[in-house]
This record gives structure tokens, sequence and C-alpha cells, in this order.
């Protein structure tokens, strides 16, 4: 790694630590419903939501109560995006006249996006209205965002309480997350990027005339215009909540490589630091609300730990180049006049280090937004990615999902420990016993489960294999991250994929579905479990978990379930491509 990389590095976790504990502490007096100032000045528009929708906030729920609120919720949402979409043509804001979207492409898109995934299949400027973008694509990318945030507190709730049957009320989580988290933050995020120069508005696409003619070969004969169509739209506050809310489904097809959503290096690490900096924070939420700090310090200690090294792996193996082209004598090293290394697929504006940082951060979260084309990635540094996602995306994670796919590695972890030196698990205070850990496999094994099935249906079927522009052991690469994405709620793909056909706009419409919603029951069952238990007092046989050993115990949980899950459909892909390219 160069100077750049590290300093780039060193800056980046510097800023996500900076926030992290007011951010962190805000989130908790926000979810506990403290007499704080926002709530006090909100409470009016929360009371008028409440009357409107007939909720009583003082209800609480059981487990059961609160998941049965939530499917209801995501499909009502979900159905909303597909009417939108099929129906578009005849809506207002769509200056374009878009025709409606197909009914497999409506489909998977609006389970996409309700999800938090936003895979996209299609290209948005040419498929998407204003009105589509606006009310159905950034409306989900607020509610998705909170839907994992209420569900990583309820699961705090279950270890915070004891001798209870509640873990909350889902409509009153879901509203406060939205109104005095998202919703404050994004705006603000949204005017400095267009203090940046990412563009607000509802024009027509504009025409205009460019500096030099372009040719475009057609068959046997060529056009040649002097003219470019350039998108329109509101693309400052959709691209805000894409990141704040790890999202990641562009305005644009480029996503955050095109300069109409990312003009700047400061737009760039704000982009990066948006998408981080929420998950970072309900750490220290965690261990505010079960009362001891330390705990949410352990489990950020095992995410940056297990960043920093991804990360480093990542970028050296884009810095070293490409050997190909070093045996042709090409000059790949760093220096005054060039980047260095893998430039392909690449920005100039962000480099190496600006660029597999952003890889990094977007698949260590479910956010999917990219500033570079990860197919154009090495080999190994395109496994970075991939593994990324295989690891259940609990390095930050998305907003909350990191939170609660992380401490249910950590009920497994000292499960583990348990049986290793023959005593009862026992995690804060709560006896792990046999439901948990049901319901914890369930969570951690549901997405291996869907992501390899899916993979080998689709490299068995003629439709899964049309779609593969690579065939080898690439081509197996861009279907195994496809399903990995998909099944991760992650969104961001290797693109050398022709993904919009109706085979696999219906099978990842249903991996999405199935990857965000069945871990997110068995999420709340655990959290209702833990919830009634009681708690049991601290002894000298108790294992601590805010400290080193914990922290250890947790990444080897991490990596062993990663690692002996995945390797061998990796060494059939990224590996044996580089042990090819490499000619080993």
């Amino acid at each position: 790694m160069t100077a750049q990389s590290w300093g780039l590095l060193a800056l980046f976790l510097a800023a996500v630590v900076l926030f992290t504990k007011p951010l962190g502490l805000y989130l908790a007096n926000v979810m506990e419903g403290r007499p704080i100032w926002p709530l006090r000045a909100g409470a009016r528009i929360e009371a008028l939501i409440y009357r409107l929708c007939g909720i009583d906030p003082g209800r609480e729920m059981g487990w059961k109560h609160y998941a049965i609120a939530l499917l209801v919720f995501n499909t009502l949402g979900a159905l909303l995006v597909y009417g939108l979409q099929r129906l578009q043509f005849w809506l207002p804001l769509n200056p374009e006249h878009f025709p409606g979207v197909s009914p497999d492409s409506s489909f998977n898109t609006a389970v996409s996006f309700t999800t938090n995934t936003n895979w996209q299949g299609y290209t948005p400027e040419s498929t998407m209205g204003y009105l589509t973008q606006m009310a159905g694509l950034a409306v989900q990318n607020f509610l998705s965002a909170a839907t994992g945030i209420v569900v990583a507190v309820a699961l705090i709730r279950g270890l915070a309480r004891h001798s209870v049957r509640s873990i909350g009320n889902f409509w009153a989580d879901i509203t406060r997350s939205t109104l005095y988290v998202l919703l404050p933050i994004a705006f603000v995020l949204a005017l400095a990027l267009v203090s940046q120069g990412v563009i607000q508005n509802f024009s027509a696409y504009k025409s205009v005339t460019m500096l030099e003619p372009v040719t475009y070969p057609q068959q046997e004969t060529s056009a040649t215009t002097r003219t470019q169509i350039l998108p329109m739209g509101p693309i400052a506050s959709q691209e805000a909540i894409k990141e704040l809310g790890t999202n990641g489904g562009g305005f644009l097809n480029a996503n955050s490589a095109h300069p109409y959503e990312n003009p700047t290096w400061l737009a760039n690490f704000l982009e990066m630091l948006a998408i981080v900096v929420i998950p970072a924070s309900l750490t220290y939420t965690f261990g505010r609300m079960v009362g001891d700090t330390r705990q949410g310090w352990a489990v950020l200690g095992a995410m940056v730990i297990l960043f920093v090294g991804l990360f480093a792996l990542c970028n050296h193996s884009e810095q070293l180049g490409n050997p190909r082209l070093a045996a042709l004598g090409v000059d790949q090293a760093a220096s005054a006049f060039q980047p260095g290394g893998n430039m392909e697929g690449k920005e100039a504006r962000f480099g190496i280090a600006g660029s597999t940082l952003f890889a990094t951060v977007t698949t260590l979260t479910s956010c999917g937004a990219v500033n570079s084309m990860h197919d154009s990635y090495m080999p190994l540094g395109g496994l970075v990615p991939l593994f990324d996602m295989m690891l259940g995306e609990v390095v930050f994670g998305g907003v909350g999902t990191g939170l609660y796919s992380m401490l249910i590695f950590a009920v497994i972890g000292v499960f583990i420990a348990g049986l290793m030196i023959g005593r009862t698990p026992e995690y804060l205070g709560k006896k792990i016993e046999a439901f948990e850990i049901k319901m914890s496999s369930v969570a951690i094994l549901v997405m291996p489960f869907i992501v390899l099935l899916g993979t080998a249906i689709a490299v068995s079927t003629a439709a899964g294999r049309a779609g593969v522009a690579n065939p080898g052991a690439h081509g197996f690469s861009e279907i195994l991250y496809a399903f990995t994405s998909a099944s991760n709620n992650n969104g961001s793909a290797f693109a050398g994929l022709s993904a919009d056909t109706a085979f696999y706009n219906t099978a990842l419409g249903l991996a999405m579905w199935l990857g965000r919603f069945w871990p997110i029951v068995a999420v709340l069952a655990v959290a209702g479990s833990l919830a009634a238990k009681k708690r049991i007092p601290v002894t000298a046989g108790t294992m601590p978990t805010h400290g080193p050993t914990f922290i250890i115990l947790l990444i080897g949980t991490v990596l062993l379930v990663g690692a002996l899950t995945f390797v061998p459909a990796l060494a059939l892909g990224p590996i044996v491509e580089h042990l090819i390219l490499w000619g080993r």
C-alpha cells in the first residue's frame, strides 16, 4: 500500500470514530424516547402521524406481532413501488415520457428497494421518471434503512430487558428513526453534495453541443454527432439517502462514478463516510442501551480490525497491477505522473486508493454504491468485495443490519466459548440456550443457502448461462457475485452479467426478499426470547465480552463461518482466475 492509501484510510477511520459516540448517543436517546430537543420539536408531527394512522405508540409488541407489522409494512411498500413503475407513463414528473416498466423488472426493482438492496438490472436515466425515482425508490431508501435500525434496536432491547414479553412498538420505532434520524441527516448531506456540484432539479434532459464531433460505427456505415443528451433530475436528494441508508441505487447508471452523483474528492469522502457513520454509531447505541458502553466499543473494534485487513488486501492487489501488462513492458509503478497499478475501470479522479476504499466500504455494508467497476478488478482485488459480502456484511454492515448480524455472531461465539470451557454460555447476563442457537443458526445460514443454491441453478440452466459474457472462471464469479449481492441485500455487481432477463429478475428478486426477511424474523425471535429471560448476575466464571479475548473470538467466528461456507465456491472463481493470470 502507498502512503496515500494509508493516509486516506487513517483519515476515514478517524472521521468514523469521531462521529460514533455523539451520533450513537443521539440514536439511543431517540429510540428510547428520552426528552431531548429534537423529540420535543417534532412531537406534533409525530403525534399527527400516529393519529392519522390510528397508532398507539405506548402499546408495545411481542416479537411475533412486531415481525408481522414489519412484514406487512414492507410488503405494502413493495406493492407501491411496483405500481409506480407499471403506471409511470400516465403519471406526472416524467418529462422524457418513459413507458411503464416490464412486469419482471418492476418486480425485481420493487423487491430490491424495499429490501435495502437496490440491485438495478435497468438503466435508471432511460427507464425511471422523476416521480418513480422520488415517490418510489427514494422513499424506500428511507423506509428500508429505518427497518434495519428498528430490528437492531429490538434485539438490543431483548438483551437489555429482562422478564418481559415485549421488544417495543414497530410503528413508533419506524416513525422515530425516519423522522428524527434519517431525514435531518440526509437533508444536511444533500446540501453538502449540492455545494460540491451534485445536481438537483426537475428539468427535462438537456441536449448540448460537444466541442468535437464523435463518430459511432454502425455495421457498414457510420454516424457522426455533435450533440449529447445530458440527464437531469433531483439527484442530490436521492444520493444523500442512498449512501446514508446504505441503499446504493444510483439515479444514474454509472452510480457514484458519474460526476453528477460524485463530482469531487470531498464528495467522494462524504459519501463513503455517510455509508458507514450510522452502522458504526449503532455500536455505541448498543453499549449505551445495555448499560455498558465497553460492549459497543468491543464490537466496533472487531469491525475495524476486519475492515483494515480487507481493505489492505484489495488495495495491495490493485496497486500491483496486471502481470500480463508487466510482461509487455508496460510501466505500472506509481509515480508523480501516474497513479500506478490496475487503473482499468477506475476513475482517474479517485485513483487506486479512493476506488478500493469505496469498494471495501460499500461491500462491507449493504450499500452497493460503486465509484469503480468491480468487474475490472484483479482477481484477488475482486475477491475482496465478494468475500466482504460473504461474511454476512457484519463489518459495519447495513444500517441496523450490520449490528444485529454481528450480535448474532456474538451469540454464536459465546456459545462456542461455553462449550470449550464446559459452562452454560451467557451474553450480557442472559443464558444462551437451544432456542437462541437455533434461531441464530437460521439467521446466519439462510444467506449461504440462498447464494449457493441460486448460483448452482444459474450455472446449470441455459437461462442462467445466457447472461454470461465472460465464460470460464470469471463468468462463474459474475454469477456468484450476483447471488451473493442479492442475498446480502448489497446491490453491487461485477456488471459483466446481463441480468435484465426474466430469469435473473425473478431469481434475484426472490433471493433479495428471502435474504432480507427470513433472517429478520429469526433475529426478532431471538430478541423476544432474550427479553423474557431473567438476568443472571456476573460471577468469577462469567466470560468478559468487552476485552481483547472476546474481540478475537468474535473475529474468529465471523471468519470461520465465511471461510468454511464459501471457500470451495471462491476456489472455482476468483482464486483459480488469479492462478491462471499469474501462470501458476
